[in-house]
């Protein structure tokens, strides 16, 4: 069992409401050069939850399930960084109160954070209905993995993934040479085709996102199946302090948004999982998704 500091970790009240889809009057530009007009971030999603496939959607970042945010641009700030993969959400108000569901994603640029409800419930909520989330899990750290870095990932979703402890142990005297962590992932991708995000500061506060213009690469890597909710792994990528490239590194991620027309964009990768060093190493499971592990 993964030893971590879970136990030290402050359970922390943060709360949004249910956003409404924003429309601006600029034209979207595909990257053929075509102006579009597509459903895209925010409101209630009925039709597309964790777990569905992602590719084909007539949409623009679609967000999966129930798109949230604090009305306080301050206090979005850290309802958006301490709310972590895999936390506990409650309706506070309206129709749907005292139902639960639980964070799926958290979207940079809008900063939205995704919420999982079951049908029933999104039924009931309405727009500017109040959710408080249980936040945990920003700080949690993998006790014998100096090297790995956790972000976004609450110690719910730690439990639930398929992670594998694996040693080389030296014969003559018993110590242990090497120690990494192999993860199941749904997919793996080169960091060559990562866009919208590359630069920012931090990897708490938000996501970055998998290009997908090219036929041959998402052949090659079967990136046409994902998944909205798919842990994915991306090669030679360093996302300790913002999204970087660096040989031998290795992210662990999670889908949170859609595919997306723009250049540049597309579908979106939290990180929950990063190191500098060969120290994570991925590996398929077709079970490697939010809605495999909670629902």
């Amino acid at each position: 069992m993964l030893r971590t500091n879970a136990d030290k970790l402050p359970i922390m009240s943060v709360a949004g409401v249910v956003w409404h889809p924003k429309f601006g009057a600029r034209t979207r530009i595909n990257v053929d050069g075509q102006a579009i007009f597509l459903p895209g971030t925010g409101g209630i999603v009925y039709n597309v939850k964790i777990g569905d496939p992602l590719y084909g959607w007539v949409a623009d970042h679609l967000e999966p399930g129930v798109s949230t945010r604090h009305k306080d641009n301050d206090h979005n700030g850290s309802y958006l960084m301490l709310s972590c993969i895999g936390n506990e959400a409650t309706v506070k108000s309206g129709d749907a109160k005292g139902e639960k569901g639980f964070v799926t994603g958290k979207h940079g640029g809008c900063d939205h954070v995704m919420i999982h409800f079951p049908a029933e419930t999104l039924e009931k909520l309405n727009i500017d209905d109040n959710i408080g989330v249980k936040a945990i899990g920003q700080g949690l750290a993998l006790l014998d993995y100096p090297d790995i870095i956790l972000r976004n990932m609450s110690p719910a979703l730690l439990e639930k993934m398929n992670i594998q402890e694996w040693e080389d142990v030296n014969k003559n005297d018993n110590s242990v040479v090497e120690r990494k962590l192999k993860v199941g992932v749904a997919k793996i991708a080169p960091a060559a085709i990562m866009g919208s995000g590359l630069g920012v500061s931090n990897s708490t506060t938000g996501d970055y996102d998998i290009t997908l213009f090219d036929e041959g690469i998402m052949d090659e890597y079967g990136l046409k199946d994902l998944r909205f909710g798919d842990i994915v792994a991306i090669q030679n990528a360093d996302n300790r302090f913002g999204y970087s490239y660096r040989t031998g590194a290795c992210s662990i991620g999670v889908i949170v948004h859609g595919n997306c027309a723009g250049s540049g964009h597309g579908p979106g990768v939290a990180t929950l999982m990063t190191s500098k060093l060969p120290v994570i190493e991925p590996f398929i499971d077709a079970g490697a998704n939010l809605a495999d592990y909670f629902l």
